[in-house]
């Protein structure tokens, strides 16, 4: 009988240790710049804050120290004039701020928020990351392009065939930063360095 709870010991441990590997993998902070890695960003999102959430800001940084930073202006209610920004750092969550917003006369708030889903996408801006560090490493031959930041610029004036996707991206060592815009449906509008 000594012999069983030494076992039963080792047991747990290693029960303990694969969870909190397991639950590490799955981390913000650890998801790579890629569109299966932006849609386990999203999909935080829509835990977070609801699959029906209106967004008016939405940025994932990436820091080489810490990983993934993401930070959104968000409003579960838009007709409240009122949102929250934001930040999620190394898997916790801190609100920056509350934000009062004000809307023409003879509008809906909403008209000047967009949703995640079908036409905003952080799978498809994932792709679009990956779209351009392959551009990079075949037209500047950069070995290992590393994100910098990746945004969606929505208009002021709420029209969404205006909103772009926005990736910075930076050669591994740091130096000059390649920008990229991008459609909401995928068309790369320019590239800037």
């Amino acid at each position: 009988m000594k012999n069983f709870t030494p076992k039963l010991m080792r047991l747990n441990l290693l029960l303990v240790l694969l969870l909190h590997v397991v639950s590490c993998s799955n981390s913000i902070q650890n998801q790579p710049a890629t569109a299966d890695g932006f849609q386990n960003i999203e999909n935080v999102l829509k835990d977070q804050f609801g699959k029906d959430a209106y967004y008016t800001d939405l940025t994932i940084t990436y820091n080489q120290s810490i990983g993934n930073i993401v930070g959104v202006t968000v409003t579960e209610n838009p007709e409240s004039l009122k949102m929250g920004q934001w930040n999620l750092t190394q898997d916790t969550w801190q609100q920056n701020s509350d934000i009062t917003i004000e809307v023409p006369a003879g509008t809906k708030a909403s008209d000047y928020m967009f949703q995640l889903g079908e036409t905003i996408s952080l799978s498809k801006l994932g792709g679009l990351v990956e779209k351009s560090i392959q551009k990079l490493k075949d037209e500047k031959n950069l070995e290992n392009p590393t994100l910098s930041i990746a945004s969606l610029n929505f208009p002021d004036n709420g029209d969404i065939s205006k909103a772009q996707y926005v990736i910075n991206l930076q050669p591994e060592n740091g130096g000059t930063t390649f920008s990229f815009y991008y459609t909401v449906s995928g068309d790369l509008i320019k590239m800037d360095y």
